[in-house]
């Protein structure tokens, strides 16, 4: 019995990066100078697009990382703004002596070095409008603006779901493969959707219980659990796995 745990604990732990190191759905050749950062055309063209937009977005990690994790970042449009903000950590920034938090008028929905984003969240018109000065002041209170780690954290994932929490009413769950969004001090947070509690010790060992999360266990980083509001299996590498159609949850 307990070799047959172990085995499905090693699947579940390892299924994940071992399929995004052999799928090629990874670049492990990108060169940074010169890897993909154009739109992926996902955003609405602020030329065209008159009200106020709020964007989250995913994308795998640059390079091996991406086999684990994703980094996220926030983007808004006031309305009646022809230009973006983007708001987002990048660890890099610190080797020209800059600190990591980046908010700039930037393309909102640029590849991520060769790997196209997603969206995890689009909010648009007079509540966009709303929640627009409480994601700036979010923003400018992140504790961790001169601090970046790969693992556990503070990361990009630190930042949006710092966000996440001090802007409950984006009711923003992330992935569970944005690693580093267990980070925080002190132990016990609300969880980024705003709907329960997790305590955290460091972004290393955790658990989360909340409505549209569900239950979480944080195990040196990776997570694992089910979220029967959201219709997800959470598995390292995999993230966030589908088990109900979308149509039957819609």
């Amino acid at each position: 019995m307990w070799v047959i745990l172990l085995c499905i604990f090693l699947l579940a732990t390892f299924g994940g990066p071992l399929y995004y190191l052999i799928s090629g759905k990874v670049d492990f050749q990108a060169d940074y100078r010169t890897a993909n950062r154009s739109s992926s055309n996902l955003a609405p063209d602020p030329t065209v697009t008159k009200e106020a937009v709020i964007q989250v977005y995913a994308a795998r990690t640059f390079n091996w990382r991406g086999i684990f994790a994703v980094h996220t970042w926030v983007a808004v449009k006031p309305e009646n703004e022809m230009h973006y903000i983007v708001c987002q950590v990048i660890g890099w920034l610190l080797f020209r002596n800059l600190p990591p938090l980046s908010v700039i008028q930037d393309i909102p929905d640029r590849h991520w070095f060769n790997q196209k984003p997603q969206i995890l969240l689009d909010i648009r018109g007079q509540e966009a409008t709303k929640l627009f000065p409480e994601i700036i002041r979010a923003t400018e209170s992140y504790p961790y603006a001169d601090q970046y780690h790969y693992w556990p954290g503070p990361n990009s994932n630190t930042f949006t779901a710092h966000i996440a929490r001090n802007v409950p009413a984006l009711r923003l769950a992330l992935p569970s493969d944005a690693i580093g969004k267990d980070y925080f001090v002190p132990f016990l947070a609300r969880a980024p959707s705003g709907t329960g509690f997790q305590f955290s010790l460091y972004g290393l060992l955790g658990i989360l219980v909340a409505w549209q999360e569900g239950i979480e266990i944080n195990l040196l980083g990776l997570v694992y659990g089910v979220s029967p509001s959201m219709g997800i299996v959470k598995l390292p590498g995999f993230g966030d796995i589908p088990f109900i159609p979308r149509w039957f949850k819609s």
